[in-house]
């Protein structure tokens, strides 16, 4: 019998799945920023026009009409963000669309910064509060400095935050340097309030001190403030006089304490100066009355994974930035406080994703449904209200055009000045230069004003009611279409040009 011998085989390689990677927060993070995208070209961007503000930023770099007078308190860090569109059109549509894709981006860039410190849920409701705040969806689109104070302060307290253990930390310092210089381009006042916390953390706290990401920051703040700085000295005296002006403006800087006037100007005015309007819609303000406590809670709870200090920095750097207008100045704009919101989210989603999943763990359902009803109700109230406040803002802004166009059709068409009640934004609309003889944007003088009229058309805009001013001279009043609702018509008086001059006569019968 023969045997026969089995020749075995090596033992085959176990085939096992490739590791993939958890995908990580970047898909969800981007959805939150395309939400807030469609939202604003839903909501905000159609058939929107250029707010007062918005007129003299955006004339810097370009738009429809001249420079206007640039006071005291502004920068011209959102002038350089919006100069790449402003200067090849004037289409407010092409403006809008530039930065609302530009905000949402910015808002994904600024929340993933955060991605080595907070796990995806948090971040990805801390982006979703902040976008669904209609303060956030007005302003996103618009060219306005304020949001990019607010994710510019987002980006650079998620720098400080991340951990020492990133090798030498020189990325974090270039990255909360440059989201410091960001900030102060664009408000310098807004710029040290946020580094000022920031400086304190990396150099007090035990444990925490780094001086290569302080010297970022300080570096950060000077270079953002330079701009500013060096028109100081070339156009108000020095820094000194420029921020003695800039608190004549702003109604003198010092102890206002002007909380209840935010608590109002939450019902849907973008400026409540003076705020002395009454309760018109309280439920707008509850959860402005009850974020203190969520974000005092969300500290609490994040201390236990492990997150406790970058829930405190982040909190204590959004009071930083709220409390020069929260006690400083004294009236209120939605607008002032977005840099603190966007810092008070990080806590605040603390506390909401532990109350979530509290309630699941617990097996409540009766639990999560309530908390889904009232964030659900939070956002369907911050949805109605920035309808509200952009039905407001277009009726304003047509109002602008429809007195701009009478202007031109009346003759006073590029180039022109415009001087006299609400010149500035009417003069944008009407391809004019806005000259102003007194007030916060006074720029000329009466008798300058009457020699401009003898090159160019010149108009004094009347409010209603008002006389013309006296050194006018004005040879006609034309009626223009209604101001507001408490009156018919505003007028306007043509101060004796040598284009008008012409004009008259070419309608002379012959």
């Amino acid at each position: 019998m023969h045997e026969t011998r089995v020749r075995t085989t090596a033992p085959e390689r176990a085939v096992t799945a490739p590791r993939t990677r958890p995908a990580g927060p970047l898909p969800w993070l981007t959805a939150v920023g395309l939400a807030f995208l469609v939202l604003q070209l839903v909501v905000v961007v159609p058939g929107s026009g250029l707010g007062w503000d918005e007129t003299v930023y955006v004339s810097q770099a370009g738009g429809n009409a001249p420079p206007a007078f640039f006071s005291a308190p502004r920068a011209r860090g959102i002038s350089y963000l919006v100069s790449p569109v402003a200067a090849l059109t004037a289409s407010t549509a092409v403006l809008r669309i530039y930065l609302a894709l530009l905000s949402a981006g910015a808002l994904v860039g600024a929340l993933y910064v955060w991605r080595k410190v907070l796990p995806t849920p948090v971040l990805v409701c801390a982006g979703a509060f902040f976008a669904g705040l209609w303060p956030t969806l007005f302003y996103g689109s618009a060219a306005m400095p304020n949001p990019w104070c607010a994710l510019g302060a987002l980006a650079a307290t998620g720098w400080v935050a991340r951990p020492r253990a990133d090798g030498t930390g020189r990325r974090e310092a270039v990255g909360a340097g440059a989201a410091v210089a960001l900030v102060a381009l664009m408000r310098p006042a807004d710029g040290f309030w946020l580094a000022l916390p920031l400086v304190l953390a990396v150099t007090v706290v035990p444990g925490r001190r780094r001086p290569g990401v302080c010297a970022a920051l300080v570096a950060g703040l000077i270079a953002g403030c330079a701009p500013w700085t060096a028109e100081a000295y070339t156009r108000f005296g020095g820094v000194g006089a420029r921020l003695h002006r800039a608190g004549e403006i702003q109604g003198g800087l010092g102890w206002n304490i002007a909380v209840d006037d935010h608590l109002r100007a939450l019902a849907g005015r973008t400026l409540c100066r003076p705020c002395d309007i009454g309760w018109e819609s309280p439920g707008t303000a509850l959860w402005l009355v009850l974020l203190p406590l969520l974000v005092v809670g969300g500290v609490v709870v994040a201390r236990r994974p492990g997150r406790g200090t970058a829930a405190l920095l982040a909190a204590g750097t959004g009071l930083s930035m709220a409390l020069p207008y929260l006690f400083l100045v004294g009236y209120a704009a939605p607008r002032f406080l977005l840099p603190a919101y966007a810092l008070l989210s990080v806590p605040l989603a603390e506390c909401l994703i532990h109350l979530f999943a509290r309630a699941s763990n617990a097996r409540r359902p009766g639990g999560v449904a309530l908390l889904t009803l009232v964030l659900a109700a939070h956002l369907t109230a911050q949805l109605l209200v920035v309808t509200h406040v952009v039905r407001v803002s277009h009726a304003t802004t047509a109002r602008f055009t429809a007195i701009a166009g009478a202007l031109n059709r009346s003759g006073v068409r590029p180039p022109c000045v415009i001087s006299g009640a609400d010149a500035v934004p009417i003069a944008y609309y009407a391809g004019c230069a806005s000259r102003q003889t007194a007030g916060h944007d006074a720029s000329t003088t009466p008798a300058a004003l009457r020699k401009a009229a003898l090159r160019v058309p010149t108009a004094v805009l009347v409010a209603p009611g008002a006389a013309p001013p006296p050194w006018a001279g004005g040879r006609r009043a034309v009626l223009l279409p209604p101001g507001n609702s408490n009156s018919a018509y505003r007028g306007y008086v043509v101060l004796p040009a040598v284009a008008m001059d012409r004009t008259d006569q070419a309608r002379r019968p012959r």
